[in-house]
């Protein structure tokens, strides 16, 4: 189970916990999966990484 203790625990947000999974399957360390899981608890965030995503494929040419 994800940890929202915090601390030596780690922390992720409650609402944030499918994402984390998510990217813990796909291979993501506990400590990138928490950054970028926790990053995008806001819509901005989300929106923000969202676009660093679309910059990074394109300028990889996919």
């Amino acid at each position: 189970m994800v940890s929202d203790r915090g601390g030596r625990a780690g922390f992720v947000y409650r609402s944030r916990h499918s994402a984390y999974k998510a990217l813990r399957r796909q291979g993501a360390s506990k400590s990138k999966a928490a950054r970028i899981s926790n990053a995008g608890r806001a819509f901005s965030g989300r929106s923000r990484m969202a676009r660093k995503g679309w910059r990074t494929r394109r300028s990889r040419g996919r």
